[in-house]
């Protein structure tokens, strides 16, 4: 068999350990990147204060995506995750791509996440040691985290999204006092290189250095292209469906809360950085969270934020591992990838989907032994992975379209309705086709953009192979026989209704 479809889960499948505050935690540090605190210096210096506007419309689309992989997960009980909602739905093809997908998408993610952490912030305080020594120490680290069980994942998480957390609610306050307090500085204008004095106030975000829109409006379009890369694990909660305590009222609860964290952690924290700092003295290279804090009189500010921009990496990389062990070891049960990868230990944990990521990991340090780390094929790479990840946010919605269509009673009896469902998914996947338009408006991204169909190629090929073998020929036809009989169920429901 392929997939679980209609079945309840094996005896001795995942076990349900991650509680509320776990999945609220998980929820907030997916909802929040490292680009926050290191990254939105150059996104404020590219699109000027309008940067606000694009986080929010960009939160604002996920969200949407986040209500239909809701209500799709709580619509049948035993799908652990989006690539079973995807599979059942939308046929065994969609399971594959979706499921190695998101897997490459997070191996990607985590060797970034490895390099960053050794080469930046390491480094930063011991320059001196090799970086292949704190690369290997974190791999070990998280590995040794994640083995003995999923409350492993979930408590280590809690605690590396606190910290970003308190990090947030630092600045915002910080930033408070000093617009209250009329706080005056003098800065270099980062474009012009002329002195300028600047007084804390809301008033910089329309009255300086060309109002609201200053970086223009190719600044606005590459503020998208840069700041979408930090929602990127925003659907973290989908994966951990299946090993969550209450399902029911968890996911909606944290699910349902995800427009407020970003209003308050992203919009919050960028309105009151360029209330604080004129938009115009923000530099590329510098955290504006170093910035801030500096001028509040922190002295060890850089060290400080230095430290939370570590342990945002680290969690990034955290979730890389646990999610790609769960999505290997769904593919595994469902047989889309190697049935060694569906063992579980007694505390049933998938030690050896965690051992194929451990080792995955590790070929971060190939990048950093030959320097690779530093080079513009770096970034290509993340642009491919953050590609992949809006593949699988519009199969999730493509998914929800089809469950609509085909599963009318259900949708009906939903306790979660995605709101606007009829028209959001339309809205969202156009928005994902101006942000492809957007990563066409710099080389580097371009590049990404160009490469990431290699990734699809060698899926294809792989399901190719698969596609041969008699058990999946049953399989496709036993989802032929599914899909009439709903299509006849669809019918009959709705003339009923008349």
């Amino acid at each position: 068999m392929l997939h679980t479809h209609a079945q309840t889960p094996r005896e001795g499948g995942l076990e349900r350990a991650l509680s509320n505050r776990h999945i609220q935690l998980i929820a907030i540090g997916g909802a929040i990147g490292t680009g926050l605190f290191m990254g939105s210096g150059k996104t404020i210096s590219v699109a000027g204060p309008s940067v606000v506007l694009v986080y929010m419309i960009i939160g604002f689309m996920l969200y949407f995506v986040m209500r239909a992989m809701g209500e799709l997960l709580l619509s049948r009980t035993h799908y652990r995750n989006f690539a079973d909602f995807a599979g059942d739905i939308l046929g065994p093809a969609a399971a594959f791509f979706v499921g190695w997908t998101y897997w490459f998408c997070w191996v990607v993610t985590g060797v970034a996440d490895v390099i960053v952490i050794a080469s930046v912030y390491v480094t930063y305080w011991l320059p001196l040691l090799p970086t292949w020594i704190p690369a290997v120490a974190i791999i070990v680290l998280l590995m040794l985290l994640n083995l003995p069980s999923v409350r492993g994942f979930g408590e280590t998480e809690f605690w590396f999204a606190m910290i970003k957390i308190v990090a947030i609610v630092a600045l915002i306050i910080a930033g408070i006092v000093l617009i209250a307090s009329g706080f005056t500085n003098e800065y270099t204008d980062t474009r012009t290189g002329d002195t300028i004095v600047g007084t804390a106030s809301l008033m910089n975000l329309i009255a300086v250095g060309g109002g609201f829109f200053g970086g223009g409006f190719m600044g606005f379009i590459m503020g998208f292209q840069i700041a979408v890369f930090a929602f990127v694990g925003v659907e973290l909660v989908g994966t951990a469906a299946a090993e969550t305590k209450d399902p029911q009222h968890n996911i909606p609860r944290a699910v349902k809360a995800i427009p407020i964290r970003i209003l308050l952690f992203y919009v919050g924290s960028l309105v009151v950085l360029i209330s604080v700092v004129p938009w115009v003295a923000f530099s590329k290279d510098e955290s504006p969270f170093v910035m801030l804090f500096s001028l509040a009189g922190i002295g060890a500010a850089a060290h400080l934020v230095n430290l939370v921009a570590l342990t945002s990496a680290a969690s990034s990389a955290n979730s890389g591992i646990y999610s790609t062990s769960r999505m290997v070891y769904t593919l595994a049960t469902s047989g889309d990838a190697p049935r060694v990868f569906s063992k579980l230990t007694r505390a049933r944990v998938p030690r050896n989907a965690l051992f194929l990521t451990g080792v995955l990991l590790l070929s971060s340090l190939v990048l950093l032994l030959t320097g690779l780390d530093k080079s513009a094929g770096f970034s290509v790479v993340t642009t491919i992975s953050s590609l992949c990840f809006m593949f699988v946010w519009t199969m999730i919605l493509i998914s929800y379209l089809v469950y609509r269509r085909r599963r009318p009673h259900e949708h009906e009896a939903s306790t979660f309705r995605m709101p606007l469902g009829r028209t959001m998914p339309y809205v969202v996947m156009a928005f994902f086709v101006f942000l492809l338009w957007a990563f066409t408006q710099d080389p580097d991204t371009l590049a990404g953009l160009i490469a990431t169909p290699v990734w699809f190629v060698v899926v294809g090929v792989g399901y190719a192979a698969l596609r041969k073998s008699p058990a999946h020929a049953r399989l496709r036809s036993k989802h032929a026989a599914q899909v009439a009989d709903e299509r006849r169920s669809a019918a009959e429901w709705r003339g009923s209704r008349r």
